[in-house]
């Protein structure tokens, strides 16, 4: 009996996909068979794949990732990112089956959260990490950073209503001005590859440095990264200068301040409705609190 954790549990019966669940053994030994490889223990983390560790025949660790269906062209992306990069900056890709949204991928040490660093630090490393990634990819079939911004706009609209106005209206038009402004300000000769989710879960240990896992796979402003990393630490966010952070992350990578805002303020805003919406506490009360404190600031 395989044991897939109830996070994942939980996101395959909100995506209707029981069947997957009840043929996932025979598609984890149908891997076995056609990669030549030994599928291990499950990982507890994640909600949107079962990821196991994997031996291959030739004794090289790895680790096995099988995506719920329904989950759009998410592993797609993924090994689209993953092939584009080829191990600088995430884990080198062994195999992909698009048709069984499976991935082997090279193991990773520990986790960046699992270290205990400052986050001044860890935010010098993730922007260290993200800047590896940072590279044309033209006609790679990846979606732009306008078509993302437009999706958070819509997303942001949506769950605010569903969830009964959880945050003030000055915050989701703060929001959506910021979302509209990243829209307009897209160019596709300038877009370059960018991960998608720079965080310190997403950052796992690699010969004396960090990979970054689960890339969403975006061609964009390469400030769409540094602004995920403005939603995280809502509450060190509005215990330091807010703006300040933005021009820190700026100055390391040699980018825009002002889209690295304005990214941000998206990604907390669409983040804190999110975490609204499944419940995850205290992150949710932390992030929305953090987005009313910050709303209608402008580094413009």
């Amino acid at each position: 009996m395989i044991d897939v954790p109830e996070a994942v549990r939980s996101k395959v019966r909100a995506a209707g996909a029981e069947e997957w669940l009840e043929q996932l053994p025979g598609l984890l030994s149908g891997l076995e068979d056609d990669w030549s490889i030994t599928v291990g223990r499950p990982y507890s983390g994640g909600s949107e794949a079962y990821v196991a560790e994997a031996t291959r025949a030739d004794g090289t660790s790895s680790i096995l990732k099988v995506l719920i269906p329904g989950l759009g062209n998410a592993a797609f992306n993924e090994a689209t990112v993953l092939r584009i990069v080829d191990g600088e900056g995430c884990p080198e890709l062994y195999q992909y089956d698009a048709d069984r949204g499976a991935l082997l991928m090279e193991r990773l040490g520990r986790p960046m959260f699992d270290l205990g660093l400052p986050l001044t630090r860890r935010l010098e490393i993730l922007c260290d990490t993200a800047v590896r990634i940072w590279r044309p990819a033209p006609d790679s079939g990846l979606p732009t950073g306008a078509e993302k911004a437009r999706w958070l706009a819509d997303f942001i609209t949506r769950l605010w209503e569903e969830l009964d106005h959880p945050c003030s209206e000055k915050v989701i038009e703060h929001a959506l001005v910021s979302a509209r402004r990243r829209e307009e300000a897209h160019r596709d000769e300038k877009a370059v590859l960018v991960h998608g989710d720079v965080h310190q879960l997403n950052a796992l240990e690699s010969d004396g440095g960090f990979k970054l896992v689960d890339p969403d796979g975006l061609l964009a402003e390469a400030e769409y990264d540094l602004g995920v990393l403005m939603r995280g630490d809502p509450v060190e966010l509005l215990a330091d200068d807010p703006l300040e952070r933005a021009r820190r992350l700026a100055a390391r990578t040699g980018l825009d301040p002002v889209a690295t805002w304005e990214w941000g303020v998206i990604e907390r805003v669409s983040t804190g409705l999110l975490c609204t919406q499944i419940d995850f506490q205290p992150l949710a009360r932390d992030t929305l609190r953090a987005a009313e404190a910050v709303a209608g600031l402008s580094m413009s």
